[in-house]
């Protein structure tokens, strides 16, 4: 599965935990990456984050509060 589909199938599902404020598509050594935007990057938050999804690298960034206007 591609990476857009496989973000689709479980971003809303990554919304839901606590601290995320945002989900996309990045890269890492060159490599299509799964972005996880957390508030505060702390332990806690890190663990409870998948690592991978569907074979595609996970990465969690401290993005702070996320705020539309």
């Amino acid at each position: 599965m591609n990476i857009e589909e496989v973000l689709d199938r479980h971003g809303k599902r990554l919304l839901e935990f606590p601290g995320v404020t945002g989900v996309g598509i990045g890269e890492k050594s060159g490599k299509p990456t799964i972005v996880i935007m957390v508030k505060n990057l702390t332990p806690d938050v890190k663990t409870m984050l998948p690592q991978t999804l569907e074979g595609h690298q996970v990465l969690v960034e401290q993005s702070g509060e996320i705020t539309a206007f």
